[in-house]
């Protein structure tokens, strides 16, 4: 089967036409998103990924494809739209995405969308139990538990960089108490830092150079992961953590050396076994891979 896989970014649309029994890529597309634009009452980003789709199927020469379709949000549990998505991407909420196509879509969430693609082509490849988090300017996931992707009731599950690691602290934007995102996102660093760092891979760099501020304050944000991955270990069991996002990717050592030696302190290991980790490897078409792999699901 042939499918397309769309994944709907805040700067970019990455598409890719795929071959789904062996897991090539035949073609691919990135276009600006042009968040916030619109086209009467449509936004433009909805005209785009009809271009998109109608190219790709042109080069596949076999009239309408299926189509897999991941964004930011909650999906609605029957994979027609984003059920909810406040405050940015204007448009996107309840768009109903096979009226608008005209074609069967299945729509996901994106970081449950990148998980399955790594599950895929990507670091967890052949993996049944596996979830992965997401360091970026805020800290996001998804999980894959003996092979089913962990939606939930509304589709919230996965939202592991939304559970407590420090109770006294103050909460955050989904009123999570000293959430995992508020020692970790590049959106409260500025509030961590006292305004000395820009984002995060500035901070690695002072960390570097020898900083000891700096090496304190992230070593601070590396423990309170390992505090918060190994909870998800015990309430998870996973056989592998992957590892995403801008800060993962960019940290690199930085992170899974004093990350491994903090789990070493804080996880349960039941007749010495250890959660494997490991940084994602699908690159930035992982959400593409991962939302046509979707199709085999439904």
């Amino acid at each position: 089967m042939t499918a397309i896989g769309i994944d709907l970014g805040g700067t970019n649309i990455k598409a890719a036409l795929i071959d789904c029994a062996s897991g090539d890529m035949l073609a691919s597309v990135s276009r600006p998103t042009q968040d916030g634009e619109f086209v009467g009452d449509v936004p433009r980003f909805a005209h785009t990924v009809r271009e998109i789709v109608h190219e790709l199927e042109a080069k596949a020469g076999k009239g309408k494809l299926r189509v897999g379709f991941s964004a930011p949000g909650l999906a609605h549990p029957k994979g027609r739209c984003i059920d909810w998505m406040p405050g940015r991407m204007q448009g996107l909420e309840k768009l109903d995405w096979p009226s608008f196509l005209e074609r069967e879509v299945q729509v996901l969430n994106d970081a449950h969308a990148a998980l399955l693609g790594e599950v895929w082509i990507g670091a967890a490849k052949g993996c049944r139990d596996v979830f992965m988090i997401t360091l970026g300017t805020g800290v996001g996931g998804a999980v894959l538990s003996d092979g089913r992707l962990l939606k939930g009731a509304i589709g919230r599950g996965g939202h592991l960089g939304h559970i407590t690691v420090e109770a006294g602290a103050p909460k955050d934007i989904f009123n999570t108490p000293g959430s995992l995102e508020s020692f970790l996102g590049n959106q409260t660093l500025q509030q961590r830092g006292q305004g000395r760092y820009e984002n995060t891979l500035t901070l690695l760099a002072a960390t570097s150079a020898g900083d000891a501020e700096a090496k304190a304050l992230w070593l601070e944000s590396v423990r309170y992961l390992a505090i918060g991955l190994s909870s998800l270990i015990n309430v998870l069991d996973p056989e592998l953590i992957i590892l995403g996002g801008g800060i993962a990717s960019g940290a690199g050592e930085q992170l899974m050396q004093p990350l491994q030696s903090y789990l070493d302190e804080f996880e349960w290991r039941p007749g010495g076994h250890r959660v494997r980790l490991a940084l994602a490897s699908a690159g930035e078409w992982a959400g593409a891979f991962g939302a046509a792999s979707n199709l085999s699901i439904h």
